[in-house]
């Protein structure tokens, strides 16, 4: 059983790799792009801009994945399994997905403001998915806190795997 744990740990490092490394890729494309929009006619580069903008989100979502997953999957070696762990382990995610999709749908609406004004309302439903995202990961913090409640050692478990990290 501890090959195959040490088999899922080298896994999980090699995919945070490869986050980092599509990270990177993604801020040289973004400032190749932003670099594109450096001119003379401000309005006309601005759509430019923007995209760069949107594809360095993409990026910072790409590290805190990879960030994430090196914490949780690697260094702490944590089990999803308590209701704290769940809560702490999803948070992180719904964080990411949260911001990167917020960030996404204010891109998207200057994009259509400028250049196609009637798909507005689908960069809002972007928004609009954000939202529901948040709302919903609120309603699943109150409701797991119970949960947690019913098991402090869970909570002491969790604290005490986060010494691993800061060390």
């Amino acid at each position: 059983m501890k090959s195959l744990k040490l088999l899922f740990s080298i896994a999980h490092a090699v995919l945070a790799l490869m986050f980092v490394g599509m990270a990177v890729l993604l801020t040289v494309y973004a400032g190749v792009t932003a670099w594109d929009a450096v001119g003379v006619d401000a309005e006309a580069n601005a759509p430019i801009a923007i995209e760069a903008i949107g594809l360095l989100a993409i990026a910072v979502v790409s590290l805190q994945i990879a960030q994430t997953i090196t914490e949780e999957e690697v260094v702490r070696d944590a089990h999803i399994s308590a209701p704290t762990r769940v809560r702490r382990y999803l948070s992180r995610f719904m964080v990411v997905v949260v911001v990167a999709l917020s960030i996404e749908g204010l891109v998207a609406s200057f994009k259509t403001l400028h250049e196609d004004p009637e798909l507005l309302p689908h960069a809002a439903s972007v928004l609009v998915a954000a939202g529901v995202l948040l709302a919903g990961w609120g309603v699943f913090i109150r409701l797991n806190r119970s949960a947690e409640e019913l098991e402090p050692e869970a909570m002491e478990a969790a604290k005490s795997e986060d010494a691993k990290v800061d060390e």
